[in-house]
């Protein structure tokens, strides 16, 4: 594509240099440009892109699109100056793919909790009704039945309309996306035609970056703020922030709610811990997920899909052959009676959500042992709430490692035993070792019981100084059993 047809949408300040050079591809990234690429110098969080135009040029950067045109500029090759480089990388991405969400129906998911189940499940849905489709999710990157692996929940604006391209070329019809609140700050979804938008709902995380909740809530609303009139807007009626996420779209609105009035509601019947029977809008359905919170999960999957065209009659018959996601409150029954239950829960909230589906379907039969930590380098204010959460539900808690990364973990298990009283740490253990801790578990549960295992859910990894080191936690209580 020519530079002076992929720039043509953005606001110039300055060019120099040859406007009607071919360009061969796009990147952020100096280490992967090549020949005749397009290098867009972004100020991110970390490193500010500008310092790598030199590399990128060494690499074969034909181009640069800058806030900020080099003294030292190279005669060989065009720069474009704008204002912010952050802001128009999605449409340059956009344009440079060819527009692919002009031709699949892209559905975004947006909350704190959720947003897994949701995607996956609506990408699994779709495929069995004989649609071909794409995930962008935590846990992976599908298109159609092949997997890609995935470093972040919403990748840059590059590796997305690249998948989303790729997506198009396999015959896609839709797909489905897990839209975290860093993508939509960063504009890493600028440029993208969103079809629909769900919002799960919204409780303290990632204040590291945002810093105050008001701003992680204001991050949300704007992927709502930003759907076009053509989209629907499927909002979480339970949560109290749920309306005040649609209040300013131009999309159509749609509420659910398991407590209150709503376009899409539902009830619980009956509950186990291989699944729960349900009545959705006024029709039973039996599916293979636990818990109040996949209630919430499975009502946005079917608005969605009714939203998009299909029977109710049919969802609620490919809703009811669904499984859970990968570590997402999957339960292993031990031969010895116990049950453990796998989640990645990492927030209060979502703790808080996994315990009380527990309880739920224990109902004072048995007694529940939690075993959880927390993130190393990130919001160090949710440590001690979580430990307090896990207390407040449980019969016993073993706080342990998560995912270190930089942090000493008994420093991270300090922070959140500071959230205890004494008469709390009366049923709390602290074992730096996850391994021993899981163990420790598995000995201390009898016939009846309940582990719950939070935190890391799909990981099959611990991130320790720098490294990723093999680790997963149904592995280790498979081991135990």
């Amino acid at each position: 594509m020519k530079l002076n047809q992929l720039v043509s949408g953005l606001d110039i300040i300055e060019v120099k240099g040859d406007m009607e050079r071919e360009i061969s591809g796009v990147q952020i990234d100096s280490r992967q440009v090549d020949k005749n690429y397009l290098f867009v110098a972004v100020r991110g969080t970390a490193a500010d892109g500008h310092n790598y135009i030199g590399k990128a040029i060494e690499k074969g950067a034909s181009a640069v699109l800058c806030e900020e045109i080099p003294a030292d500029a190279d005669e060989s090759v065009t720069y474009v100056k704008v204002a912010n480089t952050e802001q128009t990388t999605g449409s340059v991405a956009t344009a440079f793919y060819g527009n692919p969400t002009s031709k699949l129906k892209l559905v975004g998911v947006t909350g704190t909790n959720g947003k897994t189940t949701i995607a996956t499940v609506l990408y699994e849905m779709f495929r069995r009704m004989g649609h071909k489709a794409g995930l962008l999710s935590t846990v992976a990157n599908y298109i159609d039945g092949e997997m890609i692996p995935t470093e972040h929940t919403t990748p840059d604006p590059i590796t997305l309309n690249a998948l989303l391209a790729k997506m198009v070329e396999a015959g896609c019809e839709y797909a489905f996306m897990e839209v975290s609140s860093h993508s939509i700050v960063q504009n890493r979804i600028g440029g993208l035609n969103f079809a629909g938008g769900l919002f799960t709902n919204i409780t303290r995380d990632h204040l590291d970056y945002h810093k105050t909740f008001d701003n992680y809530i204001k991050a949300k609303k704007l992927f709502f703020d930003n759907l076009p009139a053509t989209a629907f807007a499927i909002t979480n009626a339970d949560d109290k922030n749920g309306m005040v996420m649609v209040q300013n779209t131009k999309a159509q609105v749609k509420t659910y709610s398991v407590q209150s009035p709503a376009d899409f509601k539902a009830k619980i019947i009956e509950c186990h811990f291989e699944g729960m029977y349900l009545e959705i809008n006024g029709r039973e359905v039996g599916v293979q997920f636990i818990g109040k919170f996949n209630v919430s999960n499975l009502l946005a999957v079917y608005g969605a899909a009714v939203m998009l065209g299909k029977d109710p009659h049919e969802v609620l018959v490919a809703l009811s052959a669904m499984h859970p996601v990968n570590g997402r409150f999957e339960a292993l029954r031990s031969p010895s009676g116990y049950t453990a239950i796998v989640d990645y829960a990492h927030t209060p909230d979502a703790l808080e959500n996994v315990l009380n589906a527990i309880h739920g379907v224990l109902e004072g039969k048995g007694e529940v042992i939690t075993v959880c930590g927390a993130g190393g380098n990130r919001d160090k204010g949710k440590r001690p709430l979580m430990a307090r959460e896990a207390v407040k539900q449980s019969d016993r808690v073993i706080i342990t490692s998560d995912n270190p990364r930089f942090e000493e973990p008994q420093d991270i298990i300090n922070d959140m035993l500071a959230g205890l009283t004494e008469e709390d740490m009366k049923k709390v253990i602290a074992i730096v070792d996850r391994r021993q801790a899981i163990k420790t578990a598995c000995m201390m549960a009898k016939p009846g019981d309940v582990i719950l295992i939070a935190g890391k859910g799909h990981e099959d990894y611990q991130d320790v100084k720098g490294v990723k080191h093999h680790f997963d936690d149904k592995e280790e209580v498979r081991a135990c059993f």
